[in-house]
């Protein structure tokens, strides 16, 4: 019964959005309402669950989302978009414009969140597609997928990391398998799959493209790509220094405090500033212009992720994914197989990724250490798992919906389709590895 209740409000919040043509905010927070009752949450409860869960979301993205699409609206206008975009066509060619996509986004995967490294990348995305007139959606979900994969297989991103401590596997060697699963999964979801939409519809927001400008008027081809990747650099040198100094180290707050995702994209956008802004000739008030025009436009996807949360929140609250998990364990079947069953369905049930693997390592572990199953395999197995149909009850759908400016429908046959790729072809690597070691 619980199924189908989840599977009729899903199916209610396509229709309430396709159909009745209502906002996505207000359809969330209608459905949100719904499961609440009809799960049977408490009713004093269920409006502190919707707002706990538009405020969790909120909290850990509204910042990214918001200085990332300032950030990406300066590369844009300034020209920087447009003189990175040529470099790497030049470079790569147009007919292997995917496959360099597809390698920056793993390039940049492995130290950027996912949520960071989409914000940051789309403006160069979109520079690509509208500059060569290339489709939106084939061009973009090569990184996009690399992007995924890496958020999904590999530590030291919040989930594999959380699932290697649990499972008391190896850091360096789920490392080094996640890569060897996550090279074939990139390329079957990314280049593969979507040199099949290339006749798909999407005209994606503009707020990331400006009128191209001439030659002499564009920033230096350095200038443009140190300042569009240095959120990267200092990820990574933040990453590299928490490591080389201890916790007990004086310097260790500061390296915590830099670290933070928030910070470095202040410390980024503040560079931007004055590297694609005031140095290139405009003033300060035609540089904070272009940052709220893009506040603007990004205020709408803020709020349907918000809505995504306040529905993940509720489900999670009426115990579904203890629920499912309960049912699955009980299933004979190979360990590393259940374990990916488990992440999948408490994924598509809940919608986030982190809440599909840690609430699978309580299921699956007595199963793992019974069977001397290789820990190292079970965290790649749930981080696949947990990667499976992305749909209406996730934020990451929703933000490639607006961006790319797509349907429902066609959200679904390319990200969901995608995201699902990865999870299968993830779990055939798994089995293959475990055959092999």
């Amino acid at each position: 019964m619980t199924f189908l209740i989840i599977i009729g409000c899903i199916a209610g919040l396509i229709l309430l959005i396709s159909a009745a043509k209502v906002h996505p905010f207000l359809a969330f927070l209608l459905i949100s309402l719904a499961a609440g009752l009809l799960l049977g949450l408490p009713l004093d409860k269920i409006a502190g669950s919707i707002e706990k869960g538009i405020g969790d979301i909120l909290s850990s993205l509204v910042i990214l989302i918001t200085l990332g699409a300032m950030f990406g609206k300066l590369v844009a206008v300034s020209g920087a978009a447009q003189r990175i975009a040529a470099v790497i066509v030049n470079a790569a060619g147009k007919k292997n414009i995917q496959w360099a996509m597809m390698t920056i986004g793993f390039i940049i995967g492995i130290p950027l969140f996912y949520g960071i490294g989409f914000v940051l990348m789309v403006p160069l995305i979109f520079s690509v597609v509208y500059k060569y007139k290339l489709p939106a959606v084939a061009i973009g979900l090569p990184m996009l997928a690399a992007l995924s994969v890496t958020h999904g297989f590999l530590p030291p991103h919040p989930s594999p990391s959380a699932l290697v401590t649990q499972f008391h596997a190896n850091m360096g060697l789920t490392l080094f398998y996640g890569i060897l699963l996550a090279v074939p999964a990139i390329i079957i979801a990314g280049p593969v799959f979507s040199s099949t939409l290339k006749k798909m519809p999407s005209q994606p927001l503009k707020s990331f493209v400006a009128d191209e400008l001439p030659e002499d008027k564009l920033p230096g081809s350095f200038n443009s790509f140190f300042t569009a990747v240095l959120p990267v650099l200092l990820l990574m040198a933040t990453t590299i220094a928490s490591f080389a100094f201890p916790a007990t180290s004086p310097l260790h707050p500061l390296i915590a405090l830099l670290a933070a995702p928030s910070i470095v994209l202040m410390i980024a956008i503040t560079y931007a500033t004055f590297s694609l802004g005031i140095f290139q000739g405009k003033n300060m008030p035609q540089v904070m212009g272009f940052y709220v025009d893009a506040v603007k436009d990004i205020a709408s996807i803020l709020l349907i992720i918000a809505g995504s949360g306040a529905l993940k929140q509720v489900l999670t609250d009426t115990g579904v994914n203890a629920q499912f998990a309960g049912l699955l364990q009980n299933l004979h079947m190979q360990p590393l197989v259940l374990g990916w069953l488990i992440a999948a369905i408490i994924r598509i049930c809940v919608g986030s990724a982190t809440v599909a693997g840690l609430t699978t390592v309580g299921i699956i572990l007595p199963i793992m250490v019974a069977s001397h199953t290789n820990p190292n395999l079970m965290v790649l197995a749930v981080g696949a798992g947990s990667l499976a149909f992305s749909h209406v009850n996730d934020s990451g759908f929703w933000l490639f919906k607006e961006y790319f400016n797509l349907s429902v429908k066609n959200t679904f046959l390319s990200w969901s389709v995608m995201e699902s790729i990865v999870a299968f072809v993830g779990l055939a690597g798994v089995l293959i590895l475990n055959s092999i070691l």
